[in-house]
């Protein structure tokens, strides 16, 4: 139907696609384009100001194809661009799109969850130099007691598909280590790419934490969203189409992104 449009979802790199898996299962219905800026990816290791770049050019190529909602499903891009992108460049450059992060569900499923009042974060460099998990929280709840952890090896392996190699499992370990002695009883997996280790992460802590991940919360987040904001759902495409672009559409991508969403993809390049 003319005028209609579709959900953008928005990553550094294929971590988004755990995200977007959720959202698939949940929310089948509806067109979707999905965006991994491969050929830039590590983002937690960018200043501030090249990731608001970064997140920019992603923003102006979604609403290019005719995105209306837009999910930055990247917790560094959440944390150092969102707000600047949703009050400042939206509103300037473009007008029409809704543009939502992942940081807040996360939060908020963690603060029903804890018990003790002591949340652990692992996260990557950028998004842990931010604070926003620990302002956002806190702004929440004072009560709240935040570690974090920065996990600057995970990202690279995801990428690069050596999610159960040595050197992963050798990482995980020396990263939770320093969670340890810390009391949290609540982890946020705060980087969708850790989504898609979320299994070895559980297998190293026990069952004594509860993990967080945005993988499984962002889609019953989305789908509250639009039940509040009818006027939003009514002008979206559902016609279940699926398209996928990357900067750097390698075979790793649709491979691995393949195997991640249970489907066959086909990756198409994009200029940003």
């Amino acid at each position: 139907m003319a005028g209609k449009k579709s959900i953008g979802i928005f990553d550094s790199g294929f971590g988004g696609l755990s995200v977007m898996k959720g959202i698939l299962k949940e929310l089948p219905q509806y067109d979707y384009v999905y965006l991994g800026d491969t050929a830039r990816v590590p983002y937690g290791t960018r200043s501030k100001n090249t990731i608001y770049r970064f997140t920019r050019q992603a923003v102006d190529f979604l609403s290019q194809k005719n995105c209306g909602l837009i999910i930055l499903a990247c917790n560094t891009v959440s944390s150092e661009a969102l707000w600047k992108i949703q009050h400042e460049y939206v509103p300037q450059k473009h007008g029409g799109e809704k543009v939502l992060g992942v940081l807040i569900p996360a939060i908020e499923e963690a603060l029903k969850k804890t018990k003790n009042g002591k949340i652990g974060i692992m996260a990557t460099n950028a998004t842990v130099k931010s604070k926003a998990f620990f302002k956002k929280t806190k702004k929440i709840d004072s009560r709240m007691k935040i570690f974090q952890v920065a996990c600057p090896a995970l990202v690279p392996l995801i990428e690069a598909g050596r999610y159960n190699s040595p050197e992963m499992d050798e990482a995980l370990r020396k990263y939770l280590k320093l969670l340890s002695g810390k009391e949290i009883d609540t982890l946020i997996l705060g980087c969708t790419h850790y989504g898609i280790i979320e299994g070895k992460i559980r297998k190293i802590i026990g069952q004594r934490l509860s993990v967080i991940s945005q993988s499984k919360i962002i889609a019953g987040k989305l789908k509250n969203y639009l039940d509040r904001h009818p006027e939003i759902e009514k002008s979206l495409r559902k016609n279940k189409r699926r398209v996928f672009y990357s900067t750097d559409p390698t075979d790793n991508f649709g491979n691995l992104g393949s195997k991640f969403l249970g489907e066959k993809i086909k990756v198409q390049k994009a200029l940003l």
